[in-house]
């Protein structure tokens, strides 16, 4: 991952001149009645230390966006002399449940199949939510067994689903992939199950579509009102059956047809693909499949949905798919997992209270010298582009939480303690952190910001509210799976997994939370393959 270490002003006075200068000239469109000022009218007391999010840096961030993934792993180190981290929202969680299912199977995952941020995303958090549309702003962290380390949690909220009675009807394109590897049991299978269940579930102004491919794409139900005629899409759903290759480029396309022919205004249209991801014929780059059909995801706003499915599986590329197309993945490896995403979350969270969403964290050089986001590899954003509204961001909905971790490295304290004579661990602002975001009809920016003072920070994250120690528990199980091959763990304070484990179980029994219990499961699983790790 990569380090950014922090440039301490030669004049606090000339410092806050300039970014007055800058401040003034920025955007401050954003606001309305749910948000705070913008950073321009931020007052902080008029001290003239705190580095907000500046709306124009000129160089700007070092983050190249035209590099290869692989270029942009997270485990880079380097020094920086910037204050802002900048990524576009990420709810995936696609990563942490397929881990789950290789661990239940006895192997270990592969580590470039880790994404930290999708194991800290799995887990319900406890943030304060907005009464209306866009997010709240929490920042919060505490201190690990290094010295003058912590780690720094971001936490947004949007506001709580509506029951489904009042959300917006759907119209949902179903692109169900039927190649010949999808004949393993609990994959097609497991998803016309679901798929049943939830037509029945879905309301009677909801629409559905339904395209199969395997060496080539089919329209098998175009888009349909389910009112007088589920019956109907029940039997689309029955006849399918697994065939030959998989085309899941010319599934995409066609499904995003479709999706374009049935268009409804007024309603939530989504593309939802359901696959193992293994493409073997046609396009089989993300890139290159979202390119022809990015005039219909621009022009109509049509959102992809990936659920990954099977034992094998192609992470990356459903990953890569969902972010391109604007829309977020999920992974389903039984029939407990499939009618949660199925019949719970997709029509709960069908509606969407925030297009383009990014984040920017501006850190303190009088407190911190070094800091690092965990995960995000490929959702970093310029930091010049934050509040250029034409670069890309997230998609977020209704009753979602989006969380962010940094392992942050504060600087001691000038002054002494009067027994021992040693620093005292720093003192006033640590970090801002600032939520933009377009709303998803009429494309008005709005921010919301959240900040956090050394002092607020706790003792441990052992003993620090839930939330923070499940977060980092999830981190650094993420952290260790993604360490085999490399000599050091990169994130500070970072237990063994035979400790992680135990304090995992710990945490399960103390919070009564299932979701933890099943995260001290995998942890307890991996601890068991552990073995000693190769040097690169």
């Amino acid at each position: 991952m990569k380090w950014h270490g922090t440039r301490r002003p030669a004049g606090a006075l000339l410092a806050l001149a300039a970014a007055s200068c800058l401040l003034a000239g920025g955007c401050g469109a954003g606001s309305d009645g749910n948000s705070k000022a913008s950073d321009a009218s931020y007052d902080r007391g008029g001290d003239g230390s705190v580095p907000l999010p500046a709306p124009d840096r000129g160089s700007g961030g070092r983050y190249d966006g035209g590099r290869d993934e692989d270029e942009q792993d997270s485990r880079e180190v380097a020094p920086d002399p910037d204050h802002l981290s900048t990524f576009a929202l990420d709810v995936d969680t696609a990563s942490y449940d397929y881990a789950r299912r290789t661990l239940a199977e006895g192997r270990l995952p592969d580590p470039s199949a880790v994404r930290p941020e999708e194991f800290v995303n799995s887990f319900r958090q406890d943030y304060e939510r907005p009464g209306g549309d866009g997010f709240t702003v929490t920042v919060d962290g505490a201190r690990t067994g290094e010295e003058d380390w912590s780690l720094v949690r971001v936490g947004l909220a949007t506001r709580a689903a509506e029951p489904d009675g009042e959300r917006p009807p759907a119209a949902l394109t179903f692109v169900v992939d039927i190649s010949g590897s999808m004949a393993e049991p609990g994959r097609l299978d497991l998803a016309q199950d679901s798929l049943a269940t939830m037509t029945d579930r879905l309301r009677d102004d909801d629409s559905v579509a339904i395209v199969t491919f395997s060496d080539e794409a089919e329209t098998v139900l175009p888009m349909t009102r389910l009112d007088g005629d589920r019956d109907e899409v029940h039997d689309a759903i029955d006849s399918l059956e697994p065939t030959d290759s998989t085309n899941l480029g010319a599934g995409v396309e066609t499904g995003y047809e479709t999706a374009v022919e049935g268009l409804r205004e007024g309603a939530t249209n989504r593309v939802v693909l359901v696959s193992d991801a293994l493409a073997n014929t046609g396009d089989t780059d993300a890139d290159a499949i979202l390119e022809r059909i990015a005039e219909s995801r621009r022009e109509h706003g049509i959102t992809l949905f990936g659920v990954g499915v099977g034992s094998d599986y192609g992470d990356a590329l459903m990953e890569r798919l969902a972010d391109k197309g604007d829309g977020h993945t999920v992974y389903v490896s039984d029939e407990e997992d499939a009618r949660e995403v199925f019949c719970e979350q997709l029509p709960r969270h069908i509606e969407l209270t925030a297009r383009d969403a990014k984040a920017q964290v501006a850190f303190d050089p009088e407190t911190v010298a070094e800091f690092r986001l965990v995960g995000y590899d490929n959702r970093r954003v310029a930091d010049e582009d934050f509040r250029d509204d034409r670069v890309d961001g997230g998609e977020v909905g209704p009753g979602h939480t989006v969380t962010a971790l940094y392992a942050v490295r504060t600087l001691p304290h000038s002054r002494l303690r009067s027994s021992g004579g040693t620093p005292i661990g720093a003192e006033g602002h640590l970090a801002t952190a600032t939520v933009r975001w377009l709303d998803p009809d009429s494309r008005t920016p709005h921010e919301e910001t959240g900040d956090l003072e050394a002092d607020g920070l706790v003792d441990s994250v052992w003993s620090a509210r839930r939330g923070l120690t499940v977060t980092a528990t999830a981190a650094y199980f993420a952290d260790a799976l993604r360490a085999y091959g490399h000599r050091h763990s990169a994130l500070p304070g970072a237990p063994g997994l035979g400790e992680l484990s135990e304090r995992a179980g710990d945490l399960a029994d103390r919070t009564e939370d299932e979701d933890v219990r099943e995260l001290a499961k995998a942890i307890r699983a991996a601890s068991r393959l552990d073995r000693p790790l190769p040097i690169d």
